[in-house]
């Protein structure tokens, strides 16, 4: 069974993975937030 808590889990994994290939781009970073959408998207998912 996979439950919400481990898709959050890897969410939250894969989320810290992008911010950290972002860190050393810092060219990288204002198109890096509109790909991943966090902003807009995660915050209606709650």
């Amino acid at each position: 069974m996979y439950s919400i808590e481990m898709a959050y889990a890897r969410m939250r994994e894969l989320q810290e993975l992008a911010n950290r290939s972002r860190a050393h781009r810092p060219a990288a970073t204002a198109q890096g937030k509109r790909r991943f959408g966090r902003n807009g998207s995660t915050a209606g998912k709650r």
